[in-house]
């Protein structure tokens, strides 16, 4: 079935895959932060990640001499400070604002894009972006114009936000080094370096939290989706995708998340719809339907015409 695609095809569909996965474990991540502590969470997602992938590329474990500076800057943005902040922001946030905040990636990925990758601008694009910002910025403001006041859910929103400027950053790296690397060993190698930093914060955790004695079926299927899916399977997914898509594009593919975010946050968790996010929500797909010209191919059209 898969085999008449060609590699912007598979990126496509591996992007599209990648952001499913991910818009699906906001609330799943969200249910399972009730019971295992953040960095824990943190580091036995990522390190049984790494421990998984490991045998597939034992014997091809070498990274580009001039890439490893980039890696280790790609591991301490991607894993060591992007993760934790979607962690604690989803303590404090409904799990449902995580994608659409994210949204706002594309707009900062594109600048970026233009400034460090020299690619060229088009004003369809940042149109259609800008709308896409302003629901995002309602987003995040959501607590108040809904309160009218400052809860902490506008911190988590922020904290949220903080993680998207991580993604921005380590796509922009990437980009540069899955040149010359495998994007599996360099999974690898993101996650193992990535959870070093936090294990001093594991070790305080453990303090209060005995994995033995606290865990349980909740925090048994939560670290499941996320060693397995949401690791492993989609930053492979993702890594794949960046290697052949343009960095400015790669944004876009992130308007599949806040579907598979409401089809299992509601239900799950029991987060409600409310009108300002109806409202804001429709802002950003009304700015994604504009910009949508901007990649040469629409994702689901092209791959449709190739199976």
């Amino acid at each position: 079935m898969f085999g008449s695609l060609g590699k912007i095809q598979l990126s496509i569909l591996a992007l599209i895959l990648a952001n499913i996965i991910w818009g699906a474990a906001f609330p799943i991540f969200k249910w399972t932060l009730e019971v295992i502590p953040t960095f824990t969470f943190v580091f036995i997602r990522f390190f049984g990640g790494a421990l998984l992938i490991l045998p597939f590329i034992f014997k091809s474990l070498k990274i580009t001499k001039t890439d490893i500076p980039k890696l280790i800057l790609v591991s301490i943005i991607g894993v060591t400070i992007q993760i934790p902040l979607i962690f604690f922001g989803l303590k404090l946030s409904p799990s449902i604002n995580a994608p659409i905040i994210i949204a706002s990636g594309p707009i900062i990925l594109i600048i970026a894009s233009i400034i460090f990758l020299n690619e060229k601008l088009r004003l369809k694009v940042l149109a259609g972006t800008l709308i896409s910002l302003i629901g995002v910025l309602a987003i995040i403001l959501r607590p108040i114009i809904e309160t009218g006041g400052l809860t902490g859910g506008v911190l988590g929103n922020f904290l949220i936000f903080g993680a998207t400027l991580c993604s921005v950053a380590q796509a922009l790296l990437l980009k540069k080094i899955t040149v010359n690397n495998d994007p599996l060993t360099i999974t690898f190698w993101m996650f193992l370096i990535g959870v070093i930093p936090i294990i001093p914060l594991v070790l305080i955790e453990a303090q209060t939290f005995n994995f033995v004695q606290d865990i349980n079926i909740q925090g048994f299927i939560g670290l499941f989706y996320g060693v397995i899916f949401a690791a492993v399977l989609a930053h492979y997914l993702w890594t794949y995708g960046v290697k052949y898509i343009k960095a400015s594009e790669v944004g876009i593919f992130s308007y599949v998340d806040p579907v598979a975010t409401i089809v299992v946050a509601v239900p799950l968790l029991g987060e409600s719809i409310t009108p300002v996010y109806i409202a804001a929500t429709i802002l950003v797909f009304f700015g994604i339907f504009i910009a949508e010209g901007r990649i040469p191919y629409h994702p689901l059209q092209k791959l449709k015409s190739n199976l």
